[in-house]
């Protein structure tokens, strides 16, 4: 399993995922445990530095990882700050139950959570706490609003699901621009599911590719999302034709 170097200067907020070892985890053949990628993080664990980037198909297990490890972290599923438990209905899977976080001493024990699917839910619940209405700005300009706010400054473990949602290009360079603002803060904590090559790029981000062969460590030029994307912009009609049959 690969691993990150953690910044001398200041600990970062979750070392390593792990099984709990007192967890009781329901037979193999289960959902989640039939996803390759959560059954390699059971069976290994896995090690965060700074900054990690989890990438691959629907299906592939990023977003099942991305929010058991947020929901052992002690965040809302459903996205916001620590402690911050609205809730509409609960559709997560048992994964962050069966998960121990081993923390760096002394680190920050503050995070947030943003996932594009929730993200109504949690400007409304924004909207009746801090009294500030995301409703009247579109999802892009609310999500920039967003990002402009205190909640990302200093230490901490900031969580993203699939934050491209709804973003143009200039939104999404805006939020990599952010990303690595955050990343190299002392005792920060980047942890990003995406299917945006842009946001894949972070630099310095440790990159996972979730298969159906598990979970593996990869640079950004040899991703298949990249491949794709330069192949189907050289020449779009070698995708389209396939489509049309």
């Amino acid at each position: 399993m690969p691993t990150a170097q953690e910044p001398s200067f200041a600990p970062v907020p979750v070392r390593r995922v792990e099984r709990h070892p007192g967890a009781a985890l329901p037979d193999a053949r289960t959902w989640p445990r039939t996803i390759p990628a959560v059954a390699q993080l059971l069976d290994e664990g896995l090690d965060l530095g700074p900054a990690t980037v989890l990438v691959g198909a629907n299906g592939s297990g990023k977003s099942t990882i991305l929010e058991a490890v947020a929901m052992a972290f002690g965040l809302n599923p459903e996205g916001g700050s620590t402690g911050a438990m609205h809730q509409t209905r609960r559709t997560e899977s048992d994964l962050g139950q069966w998960l121990r976080l081993v923390r760096g001493p002394g680190a920050s024990r503050w995070g947030y959570f943003v996932r594009a699917e929730t993200m109504h839910g949690l400007f409304s619940y924004l909207q009746d706490t801090v009294r500030h209405d995301f409703h009247r700005f579109s999802h892009g300009e609310a999500f920039v609003e967003l990002l402009s706010s205190r909640r990302y400054q200093g230490d901490g473990f900031f969580v993203w699901d699939e934050p491209e949602a709804g973003l143009s290009f200039e939104a999404q360079l805006r939020l990599l621009s952010e990303l690595v603002e955050i990343a190299a803060q002392p005792g920060a904590q980047v942890l990003l599911a995406t299917h945006s090559p842009l946001l894949a790029a972070l630099p310095g981000a440790v990159v996972l590719e979730c298969s159906e062969q598990g979970m593996r460590e990869t640079s950004w030029d040899r991703l298949d999302m990249v491949d794709h994307y330069r192949r189907f912009l050289e020449a779009p009609e070698r995708y389209l034709r396939h489509l049309r049959a």
